[in-house]
């Protein structure tokens, strides 16, 4: 049980012949197919997926001014006289977007002398209607941009599964909630939905009614010209802008979400513009949002979230979670860092649904349920890396999405999912015994963002890879200790005292390593206090670096390494003799290395080195400890690595109670059921070994095998899930 299959009319005996196999006990439609008469009748519970804001084109129709917007801003053209003149259009997705010229949208335009990043009075342009041009009094050889609102006329996710799977149906626009008699239209709406669904347990909302933002461009070489999963720029309308001047007592223009252009990515730090835009548009979709549950509610049905697509407000970790009233959360997941965003979000079930989906094409293009694909392997791999994590928290159901008869042509794939499930329940039944052992200390992870962004950048791993916190967040999240995330704001009176470690990775001037939050001195004394009071600080990367002060990075004191950016080229540098710590770094991982760290005094540690360059330093600092490492990527032995580190820097032994000898193998150990969890985390053969009050216990791994052992007298063998015979 626990398991979300998803069904399709015209399919119905493999639907069942799958439930039956998989030990599905509820049933799902998918974006694309439905549920026969059969299937609803078949006694399985029936999820039902819903989209608030898509299938309304008709009522869209009817009222045109309901649908959503943006702000856009093309790529600055350059004058060569006295006039230019632009199409704003130019260069995005004709079939996204029109443009919005309707009166109390042209109060927001801006056109922007990008040479100067000054404004341009309203006088000294001009928009044509007719032609859709915008005319510029100029100045020649400068650069000019036109940020304007646009209508938003095909939905986005509906626009990708047309463009990349082939569908061939309407297409779909999006309803702006935000419009007055859109949200009463919308309530009614889920009225009679739920009364035309008797047999329907669960509403799956497909998320709730702002997509992530997803701009597309004309040509088919660069047609993702910018897509982050937690921007709030698709969340615009005058409306809606009109309102939060009234609230907030300053108004916001083009300028602050098209940002020259950049738009506002969730990798830059917040400006207290963009906090106070995203805490207007979530208090009203929680209000909007718990208007439709409880009309789910009132007819005797529960609700459940889809975190991912059109989650814009749903914001699981502002403290806030529990007023929107649903019942459960779903989670595509492709990682372990997202399994741990799932399960630690304040909701009665939380469900992860696999990977890859059920559709012909997979990530990038690539070839999934189709010709060349390899969906089995695909599985097994995203497994992987989310198994690790769950040994760590508790996830109470798991599903899949799609087109069930895909699976038809891959016996591999069946397979697969066999292994996983009885992978995922054995995990499952051993967090039912009581929670796993963790060591010390507790780890903090310290961004711009704080707990607002826990287990999260803005996307998947694949998405986000030329981060180094992604992979830092990747490694954290099947390691045994307990993990919080912290703001500077956190900072302002000390940090709390039940922190031993504190992570900060990131590039210069990110939001992940802190940028423009450094300039602020109270932060930089307050961590300098606590490290040299006990605490533990780790950087990875650029972490606390900011332009303007007497070292690139501010904790470089505490570090004992800083970047040159520049600035040491006249100056001698230390000299350093690699001392290697014993145990600290695995033989299969390597410290990945820039060429511009240096020492900035003759008491810090170079730990591991790449070309006469430090890769890997620490700094004795008063009682405390700081360690710096030039880069971190996730692979193979990189979660035994950052353990290593953590438990170093804070003074505790290398080898504790609970950890394997093998850095390819981890395990979970549950103290109140005396159960112990072997996970190969390689595609070999290995063996493992782990120390539980003074008794060593051994596995034997198949690749990418799993082991549960009970700790007892004898050690005995309990369960062995291995490859499908």
């Amino acid at each position: 049980m626990n398991f979300t299959l998803p069904g399709e009319a015209g399919y119905e005996a493999l639907t069942l012949e799958l439930a039956a196999r998989w030990g599905a006990d509820f049933i799902r439609d998918s974006d694309g197919t439905r549920l026969s008469g059969e299937l609803l009748a078949s006694g399985y519970g029936i999820y039902s997926t819903i989209c608030p804001v898509r299938d309304h084109n008709e009522w869209i129709r009817a009222h045109a001014r309901a649908r959503q917007q943006t702000f856009l801003s093309g790529a600055p053209r350059l004058a060569t006289g006295e006039t230019l003149t632009i199409r704003p259009l130019d260069g995005f997705f004709g079939d996204q977007f029109e443009i919005n010229d309707a009166p109390d949208a042209m109060r927001y335009w801006q056109v922007y002398d990008r040479t100067a990043d000054a404004e341009l009075p309203r006088g000294s342009w001009r928009y044509d209607p007719a032609s859709g041009e915008v005319t510029i009094d100029a100045r020649p050889w400068r650069q000019y941009s036109v940020s304007f609102l646009v209508w938003r006329v095909w939905e986005e996710i509906s626009m990708y599964n047309h463009v990349t799977n082939g569908w061939d149906q309407e297409r779909l626009m999006q309803l702006n909630p935000y419009d007055a008699e859109a949200r009463l239209y919308l309530k009614a709406w889920m009225d009679r939905w739920c009364d035309a669904h008797p047999r329907t347990g669960v509403v799956r909302f497909t998320s709730l009614f702002y997509n992530f933002a997803w701009i597309w461009g004309s040509s088919e070489r660069n047609r993702n010209l910018f897509a982050d999963w937690a921007s709030y720029d698709f969340t615009v309308c005058p409306a809606a802008l009109d309102d939060f001047e009234r609230e907030y007592g300053y108004a916001l223009r083009a300028e602050d979400f098209v940002r020259r252009g950049r738009y506002n990515a969730t990798h830059r730090v917040p400006n207290r513009k963009k906090l106070d835009w995203m805490e207007f548009i979530a208090r009203f979709v929680r209000g909007a949002a718990r208007e439709l549950v409880d009309v789910v509610h009132a007819h005797g049905k529960r609700a459940y979230v889809f975190y991912d697509d059109s989650w814009l407000g749903l914001e699981p970790y502002n403290g806030k979670f529990r007023e929107f009233g649903f019942d459960g959360l779903i989670k595509c997941v492709f990682s372990g860092y997202e399994a741990r965003l799932c399960a630690e979000v304040p909701v009665e079930t939380r469900e992860i649904r696999f990977h890859p989906y059920l559709f012909p094409v997979g990530l990038g293009g690539a070839p999934t349920f189709s010709p060349g694909g390899k969906p089995g392997e695909d599985a097994l791999r995203y497994w992987v890396s989310v198994r690790r994590a769950l040994l760590r928290v508790k996830i109470e159901r798991c599903g899949l999405g799609g087109y069930l008869h895909l699976a038809r042509g891959y016996p591999g794939f069946v397979q697969a999912m066999d292994r996983i499930l009885a992978e995922f329940r054995a995990i499952s039944e051993l967090h039912d015994g009581g929670a796993p052992y963790i060591l010390a200390p507790r780890v903090a992870v310290l961004t711009a963002w704080g707990a607002l962004r826990s287990w999260t950048l803005s996307g998947h791993f694949h998405e986000t890879s030329e981060h180094a916190l992604v992979h830092v967040l990747e490694s954290l999240s099947g390691l045994p200790f307990d993990v919080r995330f912290l703001s500077f704001d956190d900072l302002r009176d000390g940090v709390p005292k039940d922190v031993g470690a504190i992570l900060c990775a990131g590039a210069a001037g990110d939001a992940w390593s802190g940028g423009e939050r450094w300039g602020d001195p109270r932060f930089v004394e307050n961590l300098t206090a606590w490290v040299h009071s006990g605490g533990a600080l780790i950087g990875f990367g650029e972490p606390s670096a900011h332009p303007g002060g007497h070292t690139f990075l501010r904790m470089a004191h505490v570090f004992g390494a800083d970047i040159d950016d520049g600035e040491y080229a006249c100056h001698g540098k230390w000299s350093f003799d690699l001392d290697e710590e014993p145990g600290l770094v695995p033989d299969c991982y390597a410290v990945p290395g820039r060429g511009d760290v240096v020492l900035i005094g003759g008491a810090t540690r170079a730990l591991a080195e790449k070309d006469g360059v430090a890769t890997l330093t620490s700094n004795r600092f008063g009682l405390g400890m700081g360690a710096y490492c030039a880069g971190f990527v996730h692979g193979p032995g990189s979660a035994r690595f950052l353990q290593n580190l953590i438990l170093y820097a804070t003074g505790e032994r290398l080898s504790p109670c609970g950890v394997t000898d093998n850095p390819l193998v981890e395990c979970g150990w549950y103290p109140a059921s005396g159960k112990l969890a072997f996970v190969n985390n390689s595609a070999s053969r290995q063996t493992a070994a782990c120390v539980i009050d003074g008794r060593r216990y051994c596995a034997e791994l198949e690749p990418d095998g799993m082991v549960v052992l009970g700790v007892g007298e004898e050690g005995c063998l309990v369960d062995l899930i291995g490859l499908p015979a």
